[in-house]
């Protein structure tokens, strides 16, 4: 198994404070293998609670559909270029839109995706956002609302384009390395 990043060494799980060891396990438990993120955010115990605990916020109250979340994750990613969340948020992307191609379409180049205007407007908004932040204005937020989000639903579009900003810088100056068992996730 691969180093779960290489600019920071990872720490051993069993030195680990046990509530995150015990995160770590019940993610180990539900994916069948311990994603890299878990290992790499625990560097730092006290990040790792603040990143999980916010993740954990988005995707458990959102009025964006699970898929619609890791569409926007892999878009970022990839204009962000950031490997680990391209491959691991791939996986997830694949399995539920349930669609073994949408995710390296969307990373590449979102605008060549098999998109309807929904999404395409969701995603193009997320690009705005991760690119050139201090150009996005009210006309973006009506170009969402006329593609029909809720209020709510911008505010999670926005959220979790700003959160994956974050993790995505994160991943690349640890160079988080993504887990094998990702690559295959999905696409049968």
């Amino acid at each position: 198994m691969a180093d779960p990043m290489t600019n920071f060494e990872a720490p051993e799980i069993d030195a680990l404070p046990e509530e995150i060891q015990e995160r770590i396990e019940k993610e180990t438990e539900d994916a069948g293998f311990t994603p890299n993120v878990f290992t790499a955010m625990a560097y730092k115990p006290s990040h790792f609670w603040a990143f999980f605990d916010y993740h954990d916020a988005l995707v458990d109250d959102s009025a964006l559909e699970r898929e619609e979340i890791e569409m926007i994750v892999v878009t970022v990613s990839g204009a962000n270029d950031c490997l680990y969340c391209v491959v691991a948020h791939g996986a997830l992307c694949r399995v539920y839109a349930e669609d073994p191609q949408l995710a390296d379409q969307l990373a590449t180049n979102h605008r060549a995706a098999d998109l309807g205007p929904h999404h395409r407007a969701m995603l193009d908004f997320a690009v705005a956002l991760t690119n050139n932040p201090g150009s996005v204005t009210r006309e973006d937020l009506l170009v969402l609302r006329n593609n029909g989000f809720s209020e709510e639903a911008i505010w999670d579009i926005a959220s979790v384009v700003a959160f994956y900003n974050l993790s995505n810088r994160l991943a690349i100056v640890a160079d988080m390395r993504p887990n094998e068992e990702f690559y295959s996730i999905g696409r049968e």
